[in-house]
C-alpha cells in the first residue's frame, strides 16, 4: 500500500468536444514502504486521468513514474489501491474548476 503525500489537479481541455463528460489529470505524489516492489529511492508519482460524466466517475487511465527520471514503470495499482485513488480523486476533483 502507499500514502499520498501531495497532489495537483487540472481540467483536461477538450477543444474539439470529442470526449463525453470532463476529464481531469491528477498527479499524485506517493510514498511506499521500502519492502514494496514499487519502492524507489527517488520517489514516485501516479498520473491519473479521472473521468466525470453526469453522475458516473471513473479512473480512465493511470501510470506510475519515478520522480527524478520521469521513467514510466510497468506496474499496475492493485484493486484496493485503485479504490483509494478513486476516492481521493472524487474528493478533490472540484479543486480544478
Amino acid at each position: 500500500m502507499f500514502t499520498i503525500t501531495g497532489y495537483s489537479v487540472e481540467l483536461v481541455k477538450d477543444p474539439f468536444g470529442i470526449l463525453s463528460g470532463k476529464r481531469y489529470e491528477f498527479i499524485l505524489d506517493i510514498e511506499v514502504e521500502e519492502d514494496d516492489e514499487l519502492y524507489s529511492e527517488q520517489g514516485l508519482y501516479v498520473r491519473v486521468i479521472y473521468g466525470v460524466n453526469e453522475d458516473q466517475t471513473s479512473i480512465v487511465k493511470h501510470e506510475i513514474f519515478k520522480r527524478t527520471t520521469e521513467q514510466l514503470l510497468d506496474f499496475e495499482l492493485e484493486d484496493d489501491e485503485l479504490e483509494v485513488v478513486k476516492a481521493f480523486c472524487q474528493e478533490h476533483v472540484g479543486e480544478a474548476e
